[in-house]
């Protein structure tokens, strides 16, 4: 008898409180270090941090920020991009990425995906370039990596920016080298379903230009250069010590924690290899960070209802390309212009993936969703 039809077992989509459970005292420290200290924002625990993840990233420098989407605006401010700057990003990413680049002034430009990893690709991102094209602007969706060997070869040659959009990907690697290091800023969401993720919002740029850097930290604080003297317009955009000194706690378990997430999705891959259930596939020589585990069926919607039944939550990220999204009608867009991520949308799934689910867990959800496919004719 299976471990899900024998106990019921359920598996939530996440589960927050129990990742606190298992840090609770260095947490707990954290927090009181703060506390007793007195000193709340943009003190030792955010430098403390972005000094750790520059070391985790292998890259020169890190600003913290208040949230990922402002984090996008913040990494394209800080490259100059304007009111006459197209930037290229994917159609089937989160709102918060086209948010980030409508805060920064720039003006988005929207192209399809690849149909394996249904991230950005060069080939695509090419046929939407014109002499505007100011940024090009991937995102490394499910903690998949985008196509960074073609769309670094294809900034070069066209004298673009590349800004990585790494909410989903704290922790990828290419080639052994991190996600966020490839672009001339990257940005970083620690929302808290994230890989690695606050208690609370937060958000980073990470860069190794030294000018751009100063430049970060002066726009994430009313474009101050001193206390109370602005060199340039700037936003309230800062990382609390609180979040912080709770990141500093929870990097240090990050490189673990996805080492599970690739098992768990290693064993989900094994599962299903021949089931009629399209995965999403990883980019050559890439270690991805596993953030999601989305697949693809015809039958979403009645594979989700069986897996619901069976105690299994599931979630789809994302269900409308941005085009097709009322808010964005003065994009022009219609549908048929994006095909692979309107299709994409319309049939992906996530299942559980999460380090702290266990073995009998994932068994769950095998069993579940293999008992979908086997009662089908």
């Amino acid at each position: 008898m299976s471990a899900a039809a024998g106990t019921a077992l359920r598996v939530p989509f996440g589960a927050l409180a129990l990742d606190y459970r298992e840090k609770r005292a260095a947490i707990d420290a954290a927090i009181a270090r703060v506390l007793e200290r007195g000193w709340f924002v943009l003190g030792e625990e955010v430098a403390a941090f972005e000094a750790a993840f520059a070391k985790f990233l292998g890259v020169s420098h890190v600003v913290a920020c208040a949230n990922g989407t402002e984090a996008i605006a913040l990494a394209l401010r800080a490259l100059g991009a304007g009111p006459e700057d197209e930037v290229v990003l994917p159609a089937n990413t989160c709102g918060p990425t086209l948010a980030g680049v409508r805060m920064a002034g720039a003006r988005p430009v929207l192209a399809d995906v690849d149909e394996d990893t249904l991230t950005l690709g060069a080939a695509d991102a090419e046929k939407v370039l014109t002499p505007a094209t100011r940024v090009l602007l991937p995102v490394h969706l499910y903690g998949g990596l985008a196509d960074l060997p073609g769309l670094v070869a294809l900034a070069n040659a066209r004298k673009l920016a590349l800004v990585e959009d790494c909410a989903q990907s704290h922790g990828a690697l290419l080639d052994g080298r991190a996600a966020g290091s490839f672009g001339k800023t990257s940005a970083f969401s620690f929302y808290p379903s994230k890989n690695l993720g606050a208690y609370g919002d937060g958000g980073a740029v990470a860069t190794s230009e030294p000018k751009t850097a100063e430049r970060l930290r002066q726009l994430r604080q009313y474009g101050w250069s001193r206390r109370d003297f602005s060199e340039s317009e700037g936003w309230n955009s800062r990382l609390d010590e609180l979040q912080a000194a709770i990141l500093v706690v929870k990097l240090t378990s990050l490189a673990t924690e996805n080492a599970r997430r690739l098992l768990i999705a290693n064993r989900y891959d094994a599962a299903f290899a021949e089931l009629p259930l399209r995965r999403v596939g990883t980019r050559p020589a890439s270690v991805p960070a596993r953030h999601l585990y989305t697949v693809r069926t015809e039958n979403r919607e009645a594979l989700r209802e069986h897996l619901s039944a069976r105690g299994v939550e599931t979630s789809i990220h994302y269900p409308v390309p941005l085009h097709l999204q009322p808010a964005y009608e003065f994009l022009g867009g219609k549908k048929g212009d994006f095909p692979v991520s309107e299709k994409a949308c319309e049939t992906i799934v996530s299942l559980p993936l999460y380090a702290a689910l266990t073995d009998a867990q994932v068994e769950a959800v095998v069993d579940a969703v293999t008992s979908f496919f086997d009662k089908k004719p």
